[in-house]
């Protein structure tokens, strides 16, 4: 048990260390310091995965109704290993992309806490604990937006902030009265609302219910509570934008997994109009957060707009509560962890080797750098839905479990919006690898030099791009995994 707390300790505490640490004898110690931070805090989950089972941690108490306590679950692994695999990736990428950024020694202190507060999320076996890591998570992660210490950064980071707490009150608000009206807030398959309080207090839990996915709704970039992240992911150094949009994002999807299936139970919310109101703003996300890319011109705000909409995918399908659009869910939690990741590490790769931000000035930019550019499309087509990716087999699985809901409506108008989003998606992704690979007769090739990033940016681009191609390729080894959590919670 005690693996499962060292991994939660260790990245927070040599954070820490890094951020007390005056200074470092050199940049080279302080990259081989924190390298070998990132490979223990990685060794150190894998451990805890491999050992510890299903076995519960209690660290203390709050009262006697309030253990704070860890435990592993299926869903638990699925989160921690996406978040460990982009968390590192990023990592590494950041030993060069942070060279020409200031406080450098800063930004691996907070990187390395907010890895640590990332696992505890994982591992939260309670919803008291899972709460007090989720506003550690933003307090850790909001100097990663400041980073640069613009006006921009400091008023993107200010949002980010106000918009975050606002979210985590009306979750802590519900938590008040789950307290007092459920059995316990210990995560249990299937929910812990017992039958006589939902046929005493089901209205009000329902309301208690809604609020708190709005709450946490916030984090994931949920309609009507979503404007923070469009802000705050282009002011951010690329790699802390790349965990922002692949990880951090997802605290707000798995605190809504809990919620919905380990509190309440997905027996107590179907055919409710709080699912029914759920679907509706998830629709509406993905639909304007496709819009709002395809519109954009600034390129990092682009793929932020698109985690606006890519998000409530995998929330609309935890919403239709269907075995298949569940499995679906899942599966694109890690799909568009990795591809997210991949696009903005992409983005960061040409941010550093040209210092070019808007889309208009990246014609031709696949003649310089192949390689990179080849990865973004790859990646890019597994966002659209295109096999053999993981993003189409996720994206299979959501349109299907959708249509065999049954859900009056929903069935085919969720499919549809599905769809529309897929061909907005592409129109926002692939047009930078056209004009990049296909300048044109007017475009002046003697200007052109190949300029591919650094092996240490360029390998982690490629182990997100080939993971995002392997989901697609040998999908049944996933989905036979996330299948038992379906079985347990549906």
């Amino acid at each position: 048990m005690y693996y499962m707390i060292l991994s939660i300790l260790f990245p927070i505490c040599t954070g820490v260390y890094l951020l007390v640490r005056r200074d470092m004898e050199s940049r080279k110690n302080l990259l081989i310091v924190t390298g070998a931070f990132f490979v223990v805090s990685a060794v150190l989950v894998i451990l805890t995965l491999c050992i510890t089972g299903n076995g519960i941690f209690t660290l203390f108490s709050l009262t006697d109704r309030l253990p704070i306590l860890f435990r592993i679950d299926e869903v638990s692994v699925v989160f921690s290993v996406m978040t460990i695999v982009v968390v590192l990736c990023a990592g590494f990428f950041s030993f060069v992309y942070m060279k020409h950024e200031e406080k450098e020694k800063r930004y691996y202190g907070y990187y390395l806490i907010v890895l640590g507060v990332l696992v505890a999320l994982c591992f939260a076996g309670n919803l008291i604990t899972f709460y007090l890591f989720f506003e550690l998570l933003t307090l850790s992660s909001m100097p990663l937006v400041l980073h640069n210490g613009s006006r921009e950064a400091i008023m993107a980071g200010l949002k980010y902030l106000f918009y975050s707490l606002s979210g985590a009150y009306m979750s802590l608000f519900g938590l008040y009265f789950l307290e007092r009206y459920g059995n316990t807030l210990t995560f249990s398959a299937g929910g812990v609302i017992s039958a006589e309080m939902a046929a005493q207090h089901g209205e009000l839990l329902l309301g208690i219910c809604f609020a708190m996915l709005i709450g946490f709704g916030v984090k994931a970039g949920m309609f009507p509570m979503h404007a923070w992240l469009p802000t705050a992911h282009p002011v951010a150094p690329a790699p802390a934008s790349a965990v922002l949009s692949a990880v951090i994002v997802k605290a707000g999807v798995l605190a809504i997994v809990r919620v919905v299936y380990y509190i309440y139970g997905a027996s107590f919310l179907r055919g409710s109009w709080v699912q029914y109101t759920w679907m509706i703003l998830t629709l509406i996300t993905v639909f304007m957060g496709s819009m709002l890319a395809y519109r954009e011109q600034v390129l990092k705000k682009r793929l932020a707009y698109s985690t606006v909409s890519q998000l409530s995918y995998i929330l609309f399908g935890f919403a239709v509560m269907d075995g298949g659009s569940v499995t679906g869910g899942l599966l694109h939690v890690l799909c568009h962890g990795f591809i997210k990741a991949a696009l903005f590490l992409c983005t960061g790769g040409i941010i550093y080797m040209t210092g070019k931000t808007r889309v208009e000035q990246l014609r031709g930019i696949g003649k310089e750098m192949p390689l990179l550019m080849w990865c973004y499309t790859i990646v890019s087509l597994g966002l659209i839905g295109i096999p053999p990716t993981g993003g189409f087999i996720s994206k299979w699985y959501l349109a299907q479990g959708t249509l065999s809901s049954g859900i009056p409506g929903f069935s085919w108008i969720g499919p549809a919006v599905l769809l529309i989003s897929a061909l907005l998606t592409a129109g926002y992704l692939l047009p930078l690898t056209i004009q990049g690979f296909f300048p044109g007769t007017d475009y002046d090739y003697s200007t052109l030099k190949k300029k591919e990033p650094p092996l240490i940016m360029t390998v982690p681009i490629l182990i997100l791009t080939v993971l995002s191609v392997e989901i697609g390729l040998f999908p049944q080894i996933f989905i036979n995994y996330l299948l038992r959590i379906v079985e347990k919670i549906i």
